[in-house]
């Protein structure tokens, strides 16, 4: 989440017209019978069904990557000296842990220390019951093999970083697909439950995997998803749509309090997924919090994009997103400058947004982007398998072996609900998104354009209060640190327990959360991430409270609460229920 506060509004210029008259999409369209032969649309139609079945990865880009490893490593005797010494270590270290084992068998002393430990996030092993023979050697001998790849995979000479980077996640891949805890006979916890229920665990697992695998051909949602729908269970807080365009609708939030902070704020969420994730249950949503603190909130809430909206770009989401919202708060509160908050995807579009205004005062993506340009969108269950992949040994195989083995699927929460109720990108804004901010980096490098000029995080001179989390397998939080490398003003940063999502909705009175807080000044010195652990003061609860303090401090003495905007509907809105 990136805050910029005191965001001067500058009136909406885009109209709902405004993607059509942008440059048409340049791929080719496929070619009705009778018309000339299109052979690029073809080849476009086989990669998006082969895209379908890899997830959108390239086989020719793995299969780049893995020559580039065997090649330079076959040149390479240092390094494989080095790997025969690690294999040869590894194996001994191996060998006088099962000798400890044995001897702790046989006369039934202290357990030996093991040889290897998991990773941080890695909880497939903390269970006791794997230090248990022979289920110790089992998962010991795995992580030693895990480890091993690492080895084998990294620090060859010659390799690029991206090729190094892709086998690693390959060979992360694969390794978690033969894991021992996917498995009945090598996981204790599963034998365990197996034998106390008599195998109904496997019975009940096999009927949850039917019954997903139904919902799944029916494109059903999973089982308790409507107590949480929009309106019902969670987007409780009381507001009104005041504005609508083709691709937001703009919630203005009734107050709560007498009065309010004069200075509004904005929140822009990620158009990847809905927004009531900041506007869960009651008791932990963001926007209820704001409200009871005295702030008039905005919200937009994006449009679901289908096919038709195949050309709509990242101009079309800055000019009809927080440009035209920003409008609106303009022309119903004159003369206020705006708190503006942006989450996940939202807080790169508000940066970007930001830094114009400011102004004014590959093969690797092939597959994917074949996909999206003959359906014109990503689909959400696409993309939600992408994010799986990046920690599947936590979101796809230890929940397979929760559900289909254990039979002891998690009970739905509100989060559950949320994640599990996803929106489409549209083919042209996700295509320029990965391409422009990923894979060519032009935001952070001063290269990206908006209304042919580029812009310039440095220009932006508002004080910025930025989020990271400790376990964001998403936006990794050493890189979200950066931010304050790339801005020429005060950055205070939060790093706060828990996830990507789970992090954020982090609110008061929630247990076993803490979080660390610092200001960079804008003329300090630049701090590294480790150092900057170091300096900041841990604090036990909720950031939510931090970042109140922080916007209090840079909001002026409450006044009377604005109206509302004439109303088109009531919040949720309508966006928000689009499947």
């Amino acid at each position: 989440m990136t805050n910029i506060a005191k965001l001067p509004p500058t009136p909406a210029t885009a109209t709902p017209n405004a993607a059509t008259e942008r440059a048409q999409d340049p791929k080719p369209k496929i070619t009705p019978d009778g018309a000339e032969w299109d052979g690029a649309a073809l080849d476009h139609q086989v990669h998006a069904a082969m895209g379908r079945l890899t997830l959108g990865m390239s086989p020719m880009a793995l299969m780049a990557a893995w020559f580039d490893w065997a090649s330079h490593i076959a040149t390479a005797p240092g390094k494989q000296a080095e790997i025969v010494q690690k294999v040869v270590k590894k194996s001994q270290r191996f060998g006088r842990y099962v000798r400890s084992t044995a001897t702790h068998l046989a006369r039934l002393d202290t357990p030996p220390e093991p040889c290897i430990e998991p990773l941080a996030q890695d909880n497939r092993f903390r269970d006791p019951a794997w230090q248990k023979w022979p289920f110790n050697l089992i998962h010991q001998g795995f992580l030693l093999h895990q480890q091993l790849a690492h080895n084998a995979v990294t620090g060859v000479p010659g390799v690029t970083a991206q090729h190094e980077q892709r086998l690693q996640f390959l060979t992360r891949q694969m390794l978690d697909i033969v894991s021992p805890s996917n498995f009945l006979p090598t996981n204790p916890e599963t034998l365990h439950k197996t034998r106390e229920h008599f195998g109904l665990n496997l019975v009940h697992g096999a009927q949850n995997l039917s019954n997903d695998m139904g919902r799944s051909a029916r494109g059903a949602p999973p089982d308790g998803v409507k107590t949480f729908r929009p309106g019902v269970g969670v987007a409780l807080t009381p507001g009104k749509v005041i504005f609508r365009n083709h691709l937001i609708e703009l919630i203005q939030y009734a107050p709560t309090t007498e009065t309010v902070r004069p200075e509004p704020i904005l929140i822009v969420p990620a158009w990847i997924m809905k927004y009531y994730i900041l506007d869960l249950s009651p008791q932990n949503s963001i926007v209820r919090y704001l409200v009871d603190q005295g702030y008039t909130v905005f919200m937009i809430s994006w449009k679901n994009p289908d096919a038709a909206d195949r050309d709509l770009s990242l101009d079309d989401y800055r000019e009809l997103g927080v440009m035209a919202a920003l409008g609106q708060i303009a022309d119903l509160m004159p003369d206020r400058r705006v708190h503006a908050t942006g989450y996940c995807l939202g807080g790169t579009l508000l940066s970007v947004a930001a830094a114009a205004m400011a102004r004014a005062g590959d093969e690797r993506l092939a597959y994917l982007d074949d996909m999206m340009w003959k359906q014109g969108y990503l689909d959400s269950t696409q993309m939600a398998g992408a994010f799986q992949m990046l920690r599947s040994s936590d979101l796809l195989w230890s929940r397979m072996t929760r559900d289909y083995l254990l039979g002891e699927p998690a009970p739905m929460t509100d989060l559950m609900a949320w994640n599990a109720d996803g929106t489409r990108m549209p083919y042209r804004m996700h295509s320029d998104y990965l391409r422009r901010f990923y894979l060519d980096n032009e935001l952070s490098s001063g290269r990206f354009n908006v209304d042919g000029r580029p812009v310039f995080l440095s220009d932006i001179r508002a004080p910025i209060f930025a989020l990271g989390t400790l376990k964001d397998h998403v936006a990794p939080w050493r890189s979200v640190f950066h931010i304050h490398l790339l801005t020429d003003t005060q950055v205070t940063f939060a790093l706060t327990s828990g996830g990507h999502n789970a992090g954020v909705v982090s609110e008061p009175g929630h247990p076993h959360r803490h979080y660390q807080i610092h200001p960079i000044e804008a003329e300090a010195p630049r701090a590294d991430p480790d150092r900057w652990v170091a300096m900041a003061t841990r604090q036990e609860g909720s950031w939510w409270s931090a970042w109140q303090g922080w916007l209090a401090a840079r909001s002026g003495t409450p006044v009377a609460a604005p109206p509302i905007g004439a109303a088109l509907a009531n919040a949720p809105g309508e966006y928000v229920l689009q499947r």
